[in-house]
């Protein structure tokens, strides 16, 4: 389980980082590499693919530390980064497909359900959404994000990120 840093902690690495103190960088990515990886996980298949943006995030975000402001969490723009990188994908690769988990529960539900059946229309539904909806779904309802650092890190108003998500939904 990911143990957040208190906001104190966290400007007190970032400082040690600018400081050229590698280590706390270190401390800075255990605390966030796994929610990266679960998050870009929802937009691509492959392991490899997901590790390898994980990787260039991390390297934009160290190399960018300088321009950091504080204003948000280090999480936050750290998730910024990521879809950035993943626009730059998709400009190259001109799609970005939503991936359900192979891992999937065949079992039915105890309304009687099959849960097989329900992720498949989810993911179904999930592949005709655009990357922004999708972005700002898994993270207001997955990740927990307020609309306010969702509009951060998409660059869009947080009244936009309210209104994509209730059409989302809809």
């Amino acid at each position: 389980m990911e143990i957040p840093i208190p906001n104190a902690e966290e400007s007190a690495l970032i400082s040690r980082v600018r400081n050229g103190e590698t280590d706390a960088f270190k401390l800075l990515y255990d605390v966030n590499v796994d929610l990266l990886y679960r998050f870009l996980k929802q937009f691509r298949k492959s392991d490899s693919d997901v590790q390898e943006l994980v990787q260039r995030s991390f390297i934009k975000a160290y190399e960018g530390l300088t321009r950091f402001s504080g204003r948000s969490k280090f999480k936050t723009w750290l998730f910024q980064i990521a879809l950035n990188e993943l626009r730059s994908d998709a400009r190259r690769n001109s799609i970005i497909p939503f991936v359900v988990s192979d891992d999937i529960d065949e079992s039915v539900s105890e309304e009687g359900g099959n849960i097989l059946e329900w992720n498949s229309t989810l993911k179904t539904l999930f592949d005709e959404l655009d990357e922004t909806k999708r972005a700002v779904f898994i993270l207001y309802e997955v990740e927990g994000y307020s609309h306010m650092e969702i509009a951060a890190m998409l660059d869009i108003g947080e009244s936009t990120s309210r209104t994509i998500l209730t059409r989302t939904k809809h």
